[in-house]
C-alpha cells in the first residue's frame, strides 16, 4: 500500500488512494479530507493537507505505508476528529510465488488451474496465459492488491472454478519496456518464494 507526496506539483498534501472510483464525493474533517464513492458510500481514499505539520520528511513520489507511518495518521486523524480506525493490512500483496501443480480447466480448454505457492499459504490461481508451467517462479498478485491499472485483485470464480488471486506479466505489472505477446512474468529460478515484489 502506497501513499503519494508532491509538494512542488500539488501543495503540502498527502494522497492516500485505497480504491479507484469515477464519481466520488468529499467530507472534510480539519486538514482531513474523506474521499468516499459517490454511489456505494464506499472509501476511495483520504487526502492530508499541511502535510508537513504532522509528518517529518516526506520524500517527493510513492512512499510505502509502513506500521509507524500509519500510527501517525491515526494520531493526524484523532488530531481532527476524524473517527475512522485505519485498521489497514499492510502485508506485501505483490509476492513472488512458486506454482507448484498445474491442471487443465474442466469447463474451459485455454485456462489452467494452478496451486501456487507464497510462502505463508499455496494459492488456487485459475490463469490463462499460454506459458504458464509447473515448477515457475511468479509474480502474485495477492487478494486485495491494486493493480496499477487500478483494478483489485478480488476472490472469484472463473468458469466454475474459485481463484483467489492473479498471475501477473510485465505488462499488467506496468514494468517499462513489456513484451507484447501475452504471457506471464517468469522470474529467475533463484528468486525467493514469499518475498515482495519490487516494482
Amino acid at each position: 500500500m502506497f501513499v503519494y507526496y508532491n509538494e512542488k506539483g500539488i501543495g503540502d498534501v498527502l494522497l492516500f488512494p485505497i480504491k479507484n472510483s469515477e464519481k466520488v464525493k468529499h467530507e472534510s474533517y480539519g486538514d482531513v479530507v474523506k474521499i468516499l464513492d459517490e454511489a456505494s458510500n464506499e472509501l476511495v481514499g483520504y487526502n492530508i493537507f499541511h502535510a508537513s505539520n504532522y509528518f517529518s520528511e516526506l520524500p517527493t513520489g510513492k512512499i510505502k505505508l509502513t506500521e509507524q507511518m500509519l500510527d501517525t495518521m491515526k494520531s493526524v486523524f484523532a488530531q481532527n476528529q476524524l473517527t475512522d480506525s485505519l485498521d489497514l493490512d499492510l502485508t506485501p500483496k505483490f509476492v513472488v510465488g512458486y506454482v507448484s501443480d498445474i491442471q487443465p480447466h474442466e469447463n474451459a480448454d485455454k485456462l489452467r488451474v494452478c496451486q501456487v505457492d507464497v510462502g505463508d499459504e499455496q494459492l488456487q490461481i485459475v490463469c490463462g496465459a499460454p506459458n504458464v508451467d509447473k515448477d515457475q517462479k511468479v509474480v502474485v498478485a495477492k487478494v486485495g492488491a491494486v493493480m496499477p491499472s487500478g483494478m483489485e485483485i478480488k476472490p472469484t470464480k472463473l468458469r466454475g472454478v474459485a481463484s483467489h488471486g492473479m498471475i501477473c506479466s510485465q505488462k499488467e505489472l506496468g514494468l517499462p519496456n513489456a513484451p507484447k505477446e501475452k504471457g506471464i512474468y517468469v522470474l529467475p529460478a533463484e528468486t525467493a518464494v514469499g518475498t515482495e515484489f519490487q516494482f
